[in-house]
């Protein structure tokens, strides 16, 4: 039975194992809230293309304003912002943002992407050390940049695996970032152009911070807004 409904601005429905990673600001009587990510109760927390649905059957989009019907908060380590879903009831679409209106959800300008003490193998600032500085104040940002770049490239060969990937560069604080990203759509407007460098501009990206995987969470661009 449900125990409670949050209304979100969508700001990102990115690729999780075989579903998806939903995540907004919660909207009350107009006004922006805290992040919420409405999970599953699978292993890996992620949500099936039912879970998402609304009755008409259209999916869950990025700038949707989503009421979500929940069963219960579930935090996982610093992943404070997630909320167990109610798998019984569809969502309700209850309008649409602009990307100029989203940007009042911006909420990362003045602060560092949690650390950037450490880069992967293939990436830049891209991953925190989770023992060593477990973060605190939540997993998801929504910033904005004026400098992205998209990049596809092969990554893997060196190792015997060789896959093409996507990741956006961009500039945050006068840091650089170079990170993996998730969004689906993203990923299906640039692989299709074959390798290379593609310049954005300006934009708003949605940063989430992984689960932990062998000592660090990771930094992935979970929705790209232009």
């Amino acid at each position: 039975m449900t125990a409670y409904s949050k209304t979100i601005l969508c700001l990102a429905n990115s690729r999780k194992t075989s579903g998806r990673c939903i995540a907004g600001r919660e909207l009350i009587n107009g006004q922006l809230g805290a992040w919420i990510r409405p999970v599953s109760s699978r292993e890996n927390a992620e949500l099936s293309e039912e879970d998402r649905r609304f009755e008409n059957g259209q999916d869950a989009r990025v700038l949707d304003i989503i009421r979500i019907p929940m069963l219960e908060p579930r935090p996982n380590a610093f992943q404070v912002e997630n909320h167990l879903i109610d798998a019984d009831y569809y969502w309700t679409l209850d309008g649409t943002m602009t990307s100029a209106q989203a940007k009042a959800a911006v909420d990362g300008a003045g602060t560092p992407l949690w650390s950037n003490q450490s880069s992967s193998y293939n990436g830049l600032h891209d991953r925190v050390q989770t023992e060593a500085t477990l973060p605190a104040d939540g997993s998801l940002r929504l910033i904005e940049v004026t400098d992205l770049e998209i990049n596809v490239v092969v990554e893997g060969a060196e190792f015997g695996n060789g896959k093409r990937k996507v990741r956006g560069r961009f500039t945050h604080g006068a840091t650089q970032h170079y990170l993996s990203i998730t969004d689906p759509l993203a990923e299906r407007q640039y692989l299709p152009a074959g390798n290379g460098v593609f310049p954005v501009g300006q934009a708003l990206l949605c940063i989430s911070l992984s689960e932990p995987y062998q000592g660090y969470a990771y930094k992935l661009i979970a929705a790209v807004i232009t």
